[in-house]
């Protein structure tokens, strides 16, 4: 194929403009998503599972693989990404691992 002689078209006297004030609103929308995160309550509603797992992950001895999987229903890798996505990353807390003498890891949240 050979290329096109014709002379790019000029853009539309108004796109230029638009485009500006799509950015602008993609920035602004961004904004307030990240500020309703923030103003979000850190606190579970009673009854969750992210509830269930920070009254188990509180206690003084913390808790089990298995009791956190027994509490919310869900598998051990859902448990452990839950550890580490959501209160790690998300709600900024501080998850202690432990294994006990008998192979079984424990999780506790530590107090800040």
């Amino acid at each position: 194929m050979t290329p096109s002689n014709k002379p790019a078209a000029a853009p539309a006297a108004g796109t230029k403009s638009s485009r500006v004030h799509t950015k602008r609103a993609d920035k602004s929308s961004a904004r307030n998503a990240k500020a309703k995160l923030a103003n979000q309550s850190s606190t579970p509603r009673r009854g969750s599972k992210k509830a269930k797992i920070l009254a188990l992950l509180k206690r003084p001895g913390g808790a089990s693989l298995e009791q956190l999987q027994k509490a919310t229903g869900w598998q051990a890798h859902s448990v452990r990404g839950f550890l580490t996505g959501t209160l790690k990353k998300k709600m900024d807390l501080r998850v202690h691992s432990s294994k006990l003498a008998d192979g079984a890891r424990t999780y506790r949240v530590a107090s800040k």
